[in-house]
């Protein structure tokens, strides 16, 4: 039989190495430690059109807002203009669960960066999920102000990628 102790230490073990799976036997016991892989995550969340999925599946991360106890009455403002300017801006948004890739391969340069003009048609990054490259194009005329997802991310359904300032 297993001890609570031993079982924690053992997760702990399997969590901090490159081994996926451990099946130990003792007494008659069998004891199994599977970690999941990136596909079978990814597999889990699949996002479904947001009419269908049920609210408990839809993970939204936490938005941190600053405290504005502590600003200056002068900071107060500048904050109001810079998301003023933002309300104007168009936002490119995830389709699915994915990794976001900005580039079609390691070695190439990025679909669009910060300035690039974009249309309607142009693709903006590659979003994969299920060992499937998904295309993903800005769907407006503008320019790109910001990327807002890094490089090999894991991005969710409805997560803004890009602020695009239509023309």
């Amino acid at each position: 039989m297993f001890k609570l102790n031993e079982i924690k230490e053992l997760i702990k073990l399997v969590d901090q190495t490159s081994v996926h799976e451990l099946e130990i036997e003792s007494e008659g016991t069998r004891l199994s430690i599977k970690k999941p892989n990136a596909a079978e995550i990814v597999n889990h969340y699949q996002a479904a059109p947001q009419a269908y999925m049920p609210a408990q599946q839809v993970m939204v991360p936490p938005v941190v807002q600053p405290s504005t106890e502590n600003q200056t009455p002068a900071a107060a403002p500048v904050q109001e203009a810079v998301e003023d300017s933002n309300s104007s801006l168009h936002k490119i948004v995830s389709p699915m669960v994915g990794t976001f890739y900005r580039s079609p391969s390691p070695e190439a340069g990025p679909f669009v960066s910060p300035g690039d003009k974009v249309s309607d048609k142009t693709t903006v990054c590659i979003i994969e999920a299920m060992k499937l490259m998904n295309e993903l194009e800005a769907e407006i005329t503008g320019e790109i102000v910001e990327v807002l997802a890094q490089n090999g991310q894991l991005v969710e359904f409805g997560q803004p990628l890009f602020l695009v300032k239509p023309e």
